[in-house]
């Protein structure tokens, strides 16, 4: 038998482990999205009507970088297993990475093309012409830059699945100046570039994925722990066992993203239907929310990685604890993130729109109202991403899906709309219907997470 004092050591060693590994990636993840609030910010300077076109563009964009980011995540755990299982096993970590470029080229060209079709879509789907054609805009150049941004993803996931989640946040931290220095300049046509308002801002980040890509690649070729694994040696080989694997997992993980992500996207759609400035202060609601969102995020893929080791092994017991430690990490910080996300709406705000000026006033009474019930769901959007991605960590992928399925679509958008529009509550009403959505997915996920642990 195991001491008291044994198994709180094994606990606290676990701890030491994750947050070590959780650490960096969600630095990581905070830098992302500095990149993503910089945009925000610059396009909110620029006028709300260049900020509500951004929104409605990056609906349809994030539906076909989540739907790639499907394989790319694969990457990560089935590394994992293979270095639990064989830790010498380089041929087999050098054929996932390999076929995961390969699996975002294949699917880059038809989801880039979708893109090409933006402003229809959104025209389709009742959106305001004007708003439509200015997405539409600021889509294209986002073409170019979705393979480069999936190609990022695989060999940050290699480098993470490895314990170097470093690397990824150096890359990272040097993006976010790249991209506000370009983006700076490109929309507001300062240092000598031309000024091409919302437009620039796209050019800017497209740079920005270029710069990201070759700077990991960089990094993956010269860190000597990366280095010896020769991710490109014979790129052009095929290995279509480990490419069905990556799809065989990515694509159901994919869906589970495009299932929450899209639910978000689908209420800025519903969104436009109530005006420009409630469109806009979704957008600054949802940029918030998913600043705090990284963390449990950050936890989660650590999660995934020593979760995947300890299956790999046969160690079920260190699954459990490698779970249970990012649940309780996870819902901690949440419960901070809540408390200060309902006590101070109104400076949040006032860090996105100039609050004296009364033409965004409507904007600014929205992004508070909205706040308030962002800071409600805080724990449960913590719980369902964490027990997500601890159940990528087992290979499960499949249950997941229809969990975010039903919990998303089945309960979570049909509320959304019947809160909004018959009970007439608007855009207030729509953020009520997100919360419902992801309370009911943290009870699943988290409960069939532990269904599983206990069973192995």
């Amino acid at each position: 038998m195991i001491g008291m004092e044994t198994k709180l050591q094994i606990w606290k060693t676990e701890g030491r482990e994750l947050f070590k590994l959780a650490g960096p990636l969600i630095a990581t993840q905070l830098a992302q999205m500095a990149i993503m609030t910089t945009d925000v910010i610059l396009l909110g300077r620029l006028s709300k009507e260049a900020l509500a076109g951004s929104a409605l563009g990056l609906t349809v964009y994030f539906f076909t970088w989540q739907f790639g980011m499907g394989p790319a995540t694969a990457v990560s755990p089935l590394i994992a297993h293979i270095m639990g299982a064989k830790p010498n096993d380089r041929a087999g970590v050098r054929a996932v990475v390999r076929m995961g470029l390969w699996a975002v080229l294949l699917m880059s060209l038809p989801l880039a093309l979708l893109l090409l079709f933006v402003e229809p879509i959104l025209l389709f789907l009742g959106q305001q012409p004007t708003l439509a054609a200015a997405a539409g805009r600021f889509v294209l150049p986002l073409c170019l830059g979705l393979p480069l941004s999936l190609g990022y993803q695989v060999l940050r996931n290699f480098a993470t699945a490895l314990g170097r989640p470093r690397s990824p946040l150096w890359v990272m931290v040097g993006a976010i100046p790249f991209n506000a220095l370009f983006g700076y300049a490109l929309i507001f046509g300062h240092f000598g570039a031309p000024k091409l308002g919302l437009i620039g801002s796209s050019i800017a980040s497209t740079f920005t994925f270029a710069f990201s890509f070759l700077a990991m690649a960089a990094v993956v070729l010269t860190l000597p722990p990366l280095r010896t694994y020769r991710v490109f040696r014979r790129v052009l080989k095929p290995d279509f066992g480990k490419l069905a694997e990556l799809f065989r997992l990515g694509i159901p993980i994919g869906m589970t993203m495009i299932f929450e992500g899209m639910l978000f996207m689908s209420a800025t759609l519903l969104m436009g239907t109530f005006g420009t400035a409630a469109v806009a202060a979704h957008q600054i609601a949802v940029n918030v929310a998913s600043i705090t969102f990284m963390v449990p995020l950050g936890i989660g893929m650590a999660a995934t990685v020593r979760i995947g080791l300890a299956a790999g092994a046969g160690d079920f017991a260190g699954v459990r604890r490698a779970g249970g430690t990012a649940f309780a990490l996870s819902v901690a910080f949440m419960s901070v993130c809540a408390i200060l996300i309902a006590r101070f709406p109104d400076v949040i705000a006032g860090a996105y729109f100039a609050t004296g000026d009364t033409f965004n006033a409507d904007a600014v009474a929205f992004t508070i109202a909205f706040l308030q019930v962002a800071a409600a769901f805080q724990i449960f959007d913590g719980l369902q991403v964490t027990a997500a991605l601890s159940l990528r960590g087992l290979k499960d992928a499949h249950m997941p899906m229809w969990i975010a399925a039903t919990s998303y679509w089945l309960f979570g958008f049909p509320a959304c709309i019947l809160l909004s529009k018959s009970q007439r509550l608007g855009g207030i009403g729509v953020w009520i219907g997100l919360a419902f959505a992801l309370f009911l997915a943290a009870i699943l996920l988290t409960g069939r997470f532990v269904i599983l642990a206990r069973k192995r």
